[in-house]
């Protein structure tokens, strides 16, 4: 065991190749070592000489230039042959939300305060996907402005919202906030504010389908 130990150890403390040529060429003569200043006048003959060693042939030279602008011209054909999908659903996300925003401001802006709308239109146009649960996506979309409310009792209020639209039969969603009678958000209960949550909901999903449709 002892000698094995011993046999590593020695093996370990020997050079390596990379070691000896590293040390001979510390030990090589100044003459033909590296000429750290590339001012001094005996610098232009050690680069000239190097220079020498990767000559480029006449006709590749020639060549070179045309091959070069055929190379270039080849991937900017390829570029712009792939379809950059990732940046056009951002922009679309984008432009859906701005867009959501707005109208929903302008529809309900008087009886809402803007920051509920806002957070209700930018998770609409976050997660709208047409053959998914309506009644979860109702749900999601008021969560953020309702944080004290179970998904399930969420999903309870939206039950009609969801039915009516599996069906095709739109409710009157402006006239329901109408019917506030201009009464002040912060005098409604908490399931009139969850109510009225759902039906802005309902009505953003409605107005992304309907933008979708158009694409």
């Amino acid at each position: 065991m002892n000698n094995k130990i011993n046999s590593s150890n020695t093996s370990n403390s020997l050079p390596s190749q990379v070691d000896l040529e590293f040390l001979e060429a510390l030990l090589e003569s100044e003459d033909i070592s590296y000429p750290w200043n590339p001012a001094d006048e005996e610098s232009e003959a050690y680069f000239h000489e190097l220079e020498q060693q990767f000559d480029i042939p006449d006709w590749l030279e020639d060549e070179l230039p045309t091959r070069s602008e055929g190379f270039y011209n080849h991937l900017d054909t390829l570029w712009s042959g792939v379809p950059n999908t990732l940046c056009y659903e951002h922009t679309t996300k984008q432009a859906l939300d701005v867009n959501l925003q707005e109208t929903l401001q302008n529809t309900f802006a008087p009886c809402v305060p803007q920051v509920w709308l806002n957070a209700i239109a930018k998770k609409a146009a976050e997660i709208f996907a047409p053959h998914q649960s309506i009644g979860g996506q109702l749900v999601e979309c008021v969560q953020s402005v309702l944080p004290t409310w179970g998904s399930d009792d969420l999903l309870v209020l939206a039950r009609p919202l969801a039915y009516s639209m599996r069906s095709n039969e739109p409710q009157n969603v402006v006239s329901v906030v109408s019917n506030l009678d201009n009464r002040e958000w912060t005098t409604l209960s908490e399931i009139e504010q969850a109510k009225v949550s759902l039906a802005i909901a309902y009505y953003a999903l409605n107005q992304l389908n309907s933008f979708r449709s158009k694409l």
